[in-house]
């Protein structure tokens, strides 16, 4: 099968808190308090575990840690959800990352990449 992302995926483990859900419109979020396996990243989105149900188009604030020295803020917006045995894989895409940021992403894919060769 032909991969249609235009932007590699690679595996990341990392937790991340959802604290609230909300969409573009809404004063007052979803309240959530979900801890999350993030399991792969890319430079437009990520994808994650959940035990519950997220709905699609809703936005969250995350804190993206790639290691002890890049970390950034940013916000994710649900774009798939598929249903699993252990609840729920969540596919997000970053929205108005900035290219600096995007960069600490590139250069994990690169490392992930290097790391996989040997």
């Amino acid at each position: 099968m032909k991969e249609k992302r235009k932007y590699k995926r690679v595996p990341m483990h990392m937790q991340l808190e959802i604290e609230s859900l909300y969409t573009s419109g809404e004063h007052e979020g979803m309240k959530l308090n979900e801890k999350i396996l993030v399991t792969n990243i890319s430079k437009t989105g990520m994808a994650f575990i959940s035990s519950k149900e997220l709905p699609l188009n809703h936005f969250f604030n995350a804190k993206i840690t790639i290691d002890e020295e890049k970390m950034f803020y940013s916000v994710l917006r649900i774009v798939r959800k598929r249903t699993l045995k252990e609840g729920y894989e969540i596919g997000c895409e970053f929205v108005g990352l900035a290219n600096i940021l995007s960069e600490y992403i590139d250069e994990y894919v690169v490392e992930v990449e290097e790391r996989e060769k040997k």
